[in-house]
């Protein structure tokens, strides 16, 4: 069989797994379809995204992979025919760090597929309120960078609200340099988050080090700007280049190559287990010798293994501070319930911020 037959077998070949994907695709939306309907008929609610569920079903396309596509890729395949087939029914609204462009905008999209109606908004402190009455569904904030640390806002945010956490996302960053500028030599003003700015500190420091840095509220937003403006570059996503019009001067700028950043997705109701899970809480107490100690030491007694722990002043007395806390394990965990009630006898203050899946692509 000469090469010209054997690509024509092969294309058609292609062409009848293609039909066939398509027909099971649907079959797999009537499905959804018809489970949406059974949970609204029975007064379950009209949000059918299940953080657990959709998490247990990544992780098991992951296992069962056996390629040539890699289970991450795979898993990204599957999670927008989930996204596609749950916006049959309920689209969700998902409220984010905008404005388009920035890396909260592909962390919602990582996390929840295209087919949701993402809603930008200016600040960390509008995106809570949106979900908090109810007009979104869920909302994505930044929690914390690989490079530079805790995003504050946020954490000091989950101190007045209601709101849980009902998921994580982990991107990888990669920042550019983007500007209506052809060249370098032509940038008087650098725009970027604050973050921003420090992640790329020796980058900058090396190619425009006479350039004026100007922090604004994120990289969405740099972008906006030097799409208006002329002698002024921003660092931003390829996205922002893209919606925004700009050339890329430099790519990759960022001063560690794993550089990664952490978010939050939040919401109003509390997740089952899924078999993987962390658990986020707020303890404090008041200032005392061997405090910290006391309120660490139920975990390591009951076998919970730590995975972050930030401190942020309360608020409420001088030199008093809240302890932010993720532990592996889920609230509904044995010795997790044991260790955080012994927490509570310690520590004057102790919220829990919710138990979620996580992160799996």
């Amino acid at each position: 069989m000469d090469d010209s037959h054997q690509l024509q077998e092969i294309r058609a070949r292609i062409d009848a797994l293609d039909e066939q994907l398509q027909c099971l695709i649907n079959e797999r939306a009537e499905l959804a379809r018809q489970t949406a309907q059974i949970k609204q008929a029975a007064g379950l609610g009209e949000n059918c995204f299940r953080p657990e569920r959709e998490a247990e079903i990544l992780r098991r396309v992951i296992a069962r992979n056996q390629g040539p596509l890699s289970g991450q890729e795979m898993a990204r395949l599957f999670r927008e025919i989930m996204s596609a087939c749950l916006a049959l029914e309920t689209p969700l609204v998902i409220a984010y760090l905008g404005p388009e462009g920035t890396f909260t905008e592909a962390a919602a999209l990582k996390h929840f597929g295209h087919s949701v109606k993402t809603q930008p908004l200016m600040a960390i402190d509008e995106v809570f309120r949106e979900v908090e009455a109810g007009t979104a569904y869920y909302g994505v904030v930044p929690v914390e960078n690989s490079t530079e640390g805790a995003v504050t806002h946020t954490l000091d945010r989950f101190l007045v609200s209601p709101l849980q956490i009902c998921g994580e996302v982990e991107l990888r960053i990669h920042h550019h340099l983007l500007s209506r500028n052809q060249t370098i030599a032509e940038v008087n003003r650098l725009y970027a988050h604050q973050q921003t700015l420090a992640q790329c500190r020796e980058w900058l420091d090396a190619h425009l080090a006479g350039c004026e840095r100007i922090p604004v509220s994120s990289n969405g937003e740099a972008a906006r700007r030097a799409g208006d403006e002329s002698d002024c570059a921003a660092i931003a996503s390829d996205r922002a280049r893209e919606i925004y019009g700009l050339h890329a001067l430099a790519t990759n700028i960022e001063d560690e190559p794993g550089n990664t950043t952490r978010f939050l997705v939040i919401g109003s109701q509390a997740v089952v287990a899924s078999g993987n899970d962390k658990t986020s809480l707020l303890v404090s107490g008041p200032n005392r010798s061997g405090l910290l100690y006391d309120l660490l030491s139920p975990l390591a007694e009951y076998g919970i293994s730590m995975t972050r722990l930030e401190s942020r002043p309360s608020r409420r007395q001088l030199w008093e501070y809240v302890f932010f806390i993720d532990v592996e394990g889920h609230i509904d965990d044995s010795n997790l319930t044991t260790a955080l009630a012994t927490l509570k006898e310690r520590a004057s203050f102790l919220k829990l911020l919710g138990s979620y899946p996580r992160a799996v692509i």
